[in-house]
């Protein structure tokens, strides 16, 4: 049976038709305004409608913020002028077909679990690293909401005290130092700073005096020592923040997502290390493994599609196949 999966972004939203295994049988996106909350509401529904194609079926919309527990309401998204947002109602009300609204982060998380990364664990934790850090936590098979649904802001975890301020309004959150800006910080910084970051200060000059994710991506990718040096300083920042994590909720895997994961091994190895030198107990606690995410932009329609379906069926995840 398809699910519709809507994956809604700061600058498009995207949807799917998805089958039970997680794949795509068909792909739509469109570029959105996300001052104009109302905009982007006709936007979802446009895309639903032409995903259903008269059918009915659930459907999965994946937001950021934070949603309620009952997967129905936007309590607040930072981007979009949404709050305390019925939006499970006001897109029922117009299209007639049964609809869940959850977390971005943990529809990713979500599919990583079910089809991705995770699909032969019973207990993750993802870390989404791209423009800020989201996360998605999975314990005994199921999606950590929490009380009040909005479990699982990983990026806001405290992890430096009286530290850089974080756009949340606390001082010191992972999201300041194991984001996508937080590596563009660190590589201007050990640009400005001469010796190892030389391809740095040359990218940075070539580009008119600022360097930006792409560029280091590819120093990265090309071995460079500066970047490289900026990506390790990033990977062990994630590392310590999954130490405290483990010592909470003990997973099996850690997952790492995002546009820095694209890094593969050279981000992992940091991490690692990382992990380890601030793991309490070293040496007798049991060590999770450490991956990047395998299905990329896609997750956050997979898996919205999947919780789709599992809500309107909660006997489904027991009985679908997983990967």
């Amino acid at each position: 049976m398809h699910a519709i999966g809507i994956d809604i972004g700061g600058t498009k939203i995207a949807g799917g038709l998805v089958d039970e295994l997680g794949g795509i049988a068909r792909f739509e996106r469109v570029p959105t305004d996300a001052t104009d909350g109302a905009a982007i509401e006709d936007a979802i529904v446009a895309m639903i409608e032409l995903l259903a194609d008269g059918e009915r079926m659930p459907v999965g919309v994946a937001a950021p913020g934070f949603i309620d527990a009952g997967q129905s309401t936007v309590y607040y998204t930072p981007n979009i002028p949404w709050r305390n947002e019925p939006l499970r109602e006001r897109l029922e009300a117009r299209l007639g077909l049964s609809i869940v609204v959850d977390n971005d982060a943990n529809a990713a998380g979500w599919a990583e679990f079910r089809f991705g990364a995770g699909r032969l664990v019973s207990d993750m934790v993802m870390l989404t690293s791209g423009t800020g850090v989201g996360g998605a936590v999975i314990a005994g098979d199921r999606l950590l909401r929490g009380g009040f649904g909005v479990a699982g802001e990983l990026g806001h975890m405290r992890i430096v005290p009286d530290g850089i301020l974080c756009g949340c309004g606390a001082r010191g959150c992972i999201e300041q130092y194991g984001s996508g800006r937080a590596l563009q910080r660190m590589a201007n910084a050990i640009a400005d700073a001469g010796g190892i970051g030389r391809g740095l200060a040359a990218e940075r000059a070539q580009a008119g005096g600022e360097l930006h994710g792409a560029a280091i991506g590819r120093l990265i990718q090309q071995g460079d020592a500066g970047a490289v040096a900026a990506l390790a300083e990033l990977g062990s920042w994630l590392g310590q923040a999954c130490a405290s994590l483990s010592v909470v909720l003990d997973p099996q895997l850690f997952v790492i997502g995002g546009g820095v994961a694209d890094a593969g091994d050279r981000l992992l190895g940091p991490v690692r290390r990382a992990y380890l030198d601030h793991l309490p107990a070293r040496g007798f606690h049991p060590e999770p493994v450490f991956a990047t995410a395998e299905l990329g932009n896609e997750a956050g329609v997979v898996g919205a599609a999947d919780l789709a379906r599992l809500h309107d069926d909660p006997s489904y995840a027991a009985f679908a196949p997983r990967g």
